[in-house]
């Protein structure tokens, strides 16, 4: 139960960061493009990335499991869920299975963009 409500309080405030983030971009570099949520997903992978690696190569530090679960599930987690999915690509390449790698990839853009579609088409179809 404790570590839920870790999460939940982590995901309120990146999901809250996100918002804030999106805004100033918008408001900065107007919404002709993506920029907020293409900058939500690159510092967000660059902070799963420091994360993580300061987990694995400085020895965690102190951390705790509900520290990491606050951190990495929650705020991030709340933040973009693409740092997950970059942490998760970058693990099968260290693995050296390239050929999951690239279809992890490629079936999450496409899967994931057709999946909105899919959804979009239902629900005009019942308006």
């Amino acid at each position: 139960m404790q570590a839920s409500l870790l999460i939940f309080l982590g995901a309120g405030l990146g999901g809250v960061t996100r918002h804030f983030v999106n805004g100033v971009a918008a408001s900065t570099l107007g919404t002709e493009f993506p920029w907020g949520t293409m900058l939500i997903n690159v510092t967000g992978s660059l902070a799963m990335g420091l994360l993580v690696g300061y987990l694995a190569f400085r020895g965690a530090g102190g951390w705790t499991q509900h520290m990491r679960l606050f951190v990495a599930t929650g705020v991030l987690g709340g933040y973009t869920t693409f740092s997950t999915f970059s942490l998760e690509a970058m693990l099968l390449i260290e693995r050296n299975q390239f050929g999951a790698a690239a279809a992890y990839i490629g079936s999450s853009v496409l899967l994931g963009v057709v999946g909105l579609w899919a959804g979009l088409a239902l629900m005009r179809s019942l308006t």
